[in-house]
């Protein structure tokens, strides 16, 4: 029986799973964290205890809790013990603040709400008692305990909605996203197919815990019984001692993370950034394919993307032995059970790890089409080896002239420029042409400045045709980005820019 199959098995949950790899090897590491190490059965063991001081709060099958906290061992220990329970879990990133984590504790009718208490300079108990948050209690050090021989029989069944994840707010607000124990399992097994890992490996988690890819990372851990070092916090180059300390072998993030390690081993070509390291992985933006190209060339290392999602948190993911254009150009193809289907240019998905749905039903009407299929809102295509390739956001589709303009074109040839370290390409409201291509860049340390000229005599080189080539460029010290997997926000830029003429100078200040 293939991974996919043993996780998805009669109704199986994520206790299952957690329970049935401490009965298999339970003194093996799971989660380390600097001096700290966390096997399998004391993970299992913990969590039981968790789950009966929780049972003795008043937590019981079907309770909402949300929590707040960050990527630590007790997070997880509390998010495992949760499942034992069979209660509801709310998790919410640990930078969202007033607004975003209210709407998520309305929304949720969150029964109780753990919370790190002061944590890197901002008091979440202050912040939960301001809100009228019900159940608050603080689970950084300290978690509840109590004896499992009170516990309720653990949850049988898989399909129930246990898990409420909010996708990021832009300029509404977040929508409340319902998963179950086998969506979840779903997506981890497939991600853990598609990489390959085994037993010798040491993976790293340096993203909020509290993302869809928390959940996602520990099936793969749990299928395949090899350990992932945790980042609290995560910045380089200080980050860099974890991950060479424990033989980190497998790392990434999302699209930002792999330019950050670039940018490490640039600062020393002839020593590897971290010598254990043999697989870069990630998802959550778009992968330009020079950047491929430089993780492979610079690091010696493989670089494999996937597609994924709040909603779906594995669609596609490239594999170790695909073809280096595929690697390159592709998200990787769709495991087994997951169906894709392209509908004028749209993504549309339907399988096992799709997610059931929103809390607002109206939400879940409007995101599903006649036939089942989730609409992504991302633009792509099939190959014929059966490969995505993300050409773009229904969004980003620029129409300047009536002509339609794909962003992720003009990012992916100025991502090979040596004056652009990142861009982002937006389209701006322009009285003549409806909508005026616009490249903000980002720029290297050192890099020559640039002008417009500059870039689209670039770009004309490059082929790109003319009624696509930018009509404005702004340089800034950095692109906004969220806390999470570090995703450029557009919707910032255009709130910057729209309606300003001109370019900006390199301190940043528009003229």
């Amino acid at each position: 029986m293939n991974d996919t199959a043993y996780a998805l098995s009669s109704s199986r949950t994520l206790w299952d799973l957690a329970a049935d790899r401490a009965g298999r090897t339970p003194d093996r590491p799971v989660l380390l964290q600097g001096d700290r190490t966390l096997t399998f059965g004391e993970l299992r063991d913990r969590a039981e205890r968790v789950a009966a001081g929780l049972y003795g709060m008043g937590v019981r099958p079907g309770t909402v809790v949300a929590w707040q906290l960050p990527t630590r061992i007790e997070t997880a220990v509390l998010s495992f013990a949760l499942a034992r329970l069979g209660a509801v879990q709310s998790p919410v990133i640990p930078f969202y603040r007033d607004r975003e984590v209210g709407f998520a504790l309305r929304e949720s009718k969150a029964e109780y709400f753990a919370v790190p208490g002061e944590w890197r300079g901002f008091d979440h108990t202050a912040m939960a008692r301001r809100l009228g948050a019900k159940g608050v209690f603080e689970a950084y050090d300290e978690l509840p305990d109590g004896d499992p021989s009170a516990l309720p029989a653990p949850p049988s069944d898989g399909t129930a909605v246990r898990w409420i994840y909010w996708t990021s707010g832009t300029t509404s607000d977040p929508k409340g996203v319902l998963h179950t124990d086998r969506s979840l399992l779903a997506g981890g097994s497939c991600l853990a197919h598609a990489l390959r890992p085994t037993s010798a490996d040491v993976g790293s988690i340096a993203f909020p815990y509290a993302h869809i890819g928390g959940p996602d990372y520990m099936v793969m851990l749990l299928l395949y019984g090899f350990p992932a070092v945790m980042f609290e916090q995560f910045a380089l180059p200080d980050a860099l001692e974890g991950y060479r300390r424990h033989g980190v072998t497998m790392a990434g993030g999302s699209t930002a993370f792999y330019s950050m390690f670039l940018t490490e081993q640039r600062k020393q070509p002839d020593q590897k950034v971290i010598p254990s390291l043999r697989l870069l992985a990630g998802g959550g933006a778009p992968k330009p394919p020079e950047v491929y190209h430089a993780v492979v060339r610079e690091m010696g290392v493989q670089l494999t993307h996937g597609y994924g999602m709040t909603e779906v948190p594995m669609i596609t993911m490239g594999a170790p032995d695909d073809t280096v254009e595929n690697l390159a150009t592709t998200e990787g193809r769709p495991p087994e059970g997951m169906e894709i289907r392209i509908v004028g240019g749209e993504v549309r998905l339907r399988g096992e790890a799709v997610c059931r749905g929103y809390l607002d039903p109206a939400q879940t009407a409007e995101a599903f089409d006649a036939e089942g299929f989730l609409r992504t809102g991302d633009l792509g295509r099939l190959t014929d080896s059966g490969h995505l390739v993300l050409t773009g956001r229904l969004k980003d589709v620029i129409i300047r002239k009536g002509e339609n303009v794909s962003a992720k074109e003009i990012e992916d040839l100025l991502h090979r420029h040596p004056g652009v370290g990142d861009v982002a390409v937006i389209g701006l409201p322009d009285a003549g042409r409806g909508e005026l291509v616009c490249a903000v860049v980002e720029q290297p340390e050192g890099a020559e400045p640039l002008s417009l000229g500059a870039v689209t005599a670039y770009l004309r080189a490059e082929g790109l045709s003319t009624h696509k080539l930018p009509e404005r460029l702004e340089v800034v010290d950095a692109l906004p980005r969220n806390e999470t997997l570090r995703k450029v926000l557009k919707y910032k830029l255009r709130e910057r820019f729209s309606g300003q003429s001109g370019t900006v100078n390199h301190s940043g200040t528009v003229k």
